[in-house]
């Protein structure tokens, strides 16, 4: 039973509930079952930098595009955050017109730098926040090359460290 039909089997006999019917088509629905975990490890792995490999896993299997894979420690990691973190431009790019979440990690490594300022005006602690593998925003810039290095710049300017630091290691 999902959440929907429970409610809505919970309410005392003379409730209504006024919900338009668009709003719970969707809830009726059984979720598919997980991803077997080997499949979501390879997919992970490949999308680091086979591109071919990618694109024919996500063709098979398109609830890919959001999976993370947990590497231990909790250091999770999905497809787009691995292209993201390797520089792989090709296959971030080809996730996110698939619908790939977007982070700021992603936007240092593509050299987006007014969504960069624009989290950073938010919250300036994200500066030298850790993503997948511990690796900083600055560690994604540098990763984009050329085209992200006013990104670099400015992140620099801010005070950002230059850490490709092991997630595993001791502080």
């Amino acid at each position: 039973m999902n959440r929907y039909t429970f409610l809505k089997r919970s309410l005392l006999g003379s409730t209504v509930l006024l919900v338009p019917a668009w709003a719970h088509a969707d809830q009726d629905k059984e979720k598919p079952a997980p991803l077997k975990l080997e499949i979501v490890k390879e997919f992970v792995g490949v999308s680091h930098g086979n591109f071919p490999r990618m694109k024919e896993m996500l063709d098979n299997e398109p609830l890919l595009l959001h999976v993370s894979y947990d590497w231990g420690g909790g250091d999770y990691e999905s497809g787009i955050e691995a292209a993201g973190h390797v520089g792989n431009k090709e296959i971030a790019n080809y996730l996110l017109s698939k619908g790939a979440r977007y982070n700021i990690y992603l936007a240092c490594m593509l050299g987006h730098l007014d969504t960069v300022k624009n989290v950073l005006t938010f919250n300036p602690t994200f500066l030298n926040s850790k993503g997948p593998h511990g690796f900083t925003m600055l560690h994604h810039t540098i990763k984009g090359g050329e085209s992200a290095k006013l990104v670099e710049d400015y992140l620099r300017s801010l005070g950002a460290k230059d850490t490709r630091i092991d997630f595993y290691a001791k502080a």
